[in-house]
């Protein structure tokens, strides 16, 4: 009799149940680490691991030889680097949201915080205060979050346009928009090192570029010498967009589906770039 023929009704509930626990487990630990570093890392262990099986496979003994010392110290070394991600986790466990269902905002709410940031926007665009705004979308933002102030507040612009008033405690830095929540403020971006681009632009034009190539964030920068309004999605800028270009433009990132490639650079009106400009 063969194996699938003996196992029982009973058993076989029983390991869908099982399978389905730990693929859930799973889905929620690439969640937590998706957008931080640790991506990267996971990456390279991957890579070792095949290089230890091709030397196994192959019996190359010296490099399986190196493989095995790397591994007999891999789970201290796997606690010291992600001990960040593992630190958050083990928090999140404790407060409940590990295996918290993950909300989605519909075209309303969406509309709604846009609105709001517009408002912000064009108050500090006259007034000529510098504000650097990122909208978090499929691609995490913990670690950039942690290294600001927590918020966790309702978005609104009343609350956008005192942030980021001179002379303020939280005027530095950028905002960081999680659903229709502000996570942080004061937050501190990646610099982009892109050598091509304009030294025109500031700290806060290159942060805002440079988030945008590392990850799938939206920033919005108000320059603190002109006035004008930049967006910045995937690596690239338009300086000077209009009111309705820059609604027109959120709402179409905003609302894409989770999982959906961003056509930014095929949709994106970008300007003609000038001699000796690249990326804004």
């Amino acid at each position: 009799m063969s194996f699938f023929t003996e196992m029982t009704w009973q058993n076989w509930i029983r390991n869908i149940i099982d399978i389905g626990i730990v693929s859930y487990i799973i889905y929620k630990l690439i969640l937590l680490v998706r957008g931080t570093r640790a991506v990267q890392l996971i990456k390279g262990i991957l890579l070792l691991v095949c290089t230890w099986a091709i030397s196994t496979w192959f019996d190359l003994y010296t490099l399986k030889w190196l493989m095995n010392q790397m591994f007999t110290f891999g789970v201290v070394t796997i606690i010291i680097i992600f001990q960040p991600e593992l630190r958050r986790a083990l928090e999140q466990l404790g407060r409940g949201k590990l295996f918290a269902r993950t909300s989605s905002l519909d075209r309303d709410q969406v509309n709604e915080r846009i609105m709001e940031l517009i408002k912000a926007v064009q108050h500090m665009s006259k007034r000529r205060i510098g504000a650097l705004i990122v909208f978090e979308r499929h691609t995490g933002l913990n670690e950039l979050i942690e290294s600001g102030i927590k918020m966790e507040s309702r978005i609104s612009s009343e609350l956008l346009i005192n942030m980021f008033t001179p002379n303020t405690p939280l005027h530095d830095g950028a905002v960081i928009i999680r659903g229709s929540q502000i996570m942080a403020a004061a937050c501190y971006l990646p610099l982009s090192e892109n050598p091509f681009i304009s030294k025109e632009l500031g700290t806060r034009h290159r942060a805002a570029i440079g988030v945008s190539e590392v990850t799938d964030a939206v920033s919005v920068v108000v320059s603190e010498e002109t006035g004008q309004v930049t967006l910045a999605v995937g690596g690239m800028i338009v300086r000077d967009i209009k009111e309705e270009s820059l609604i027109s433009k959120l709402f179409e990132e905003l609302t894409q589906q989770n999982g959906q490639a961003s056509k930014t650079k095929s949709k994106f009106p970008f300007r003609k770039k000038k001699e000796g400009e690249a990326n804004g």
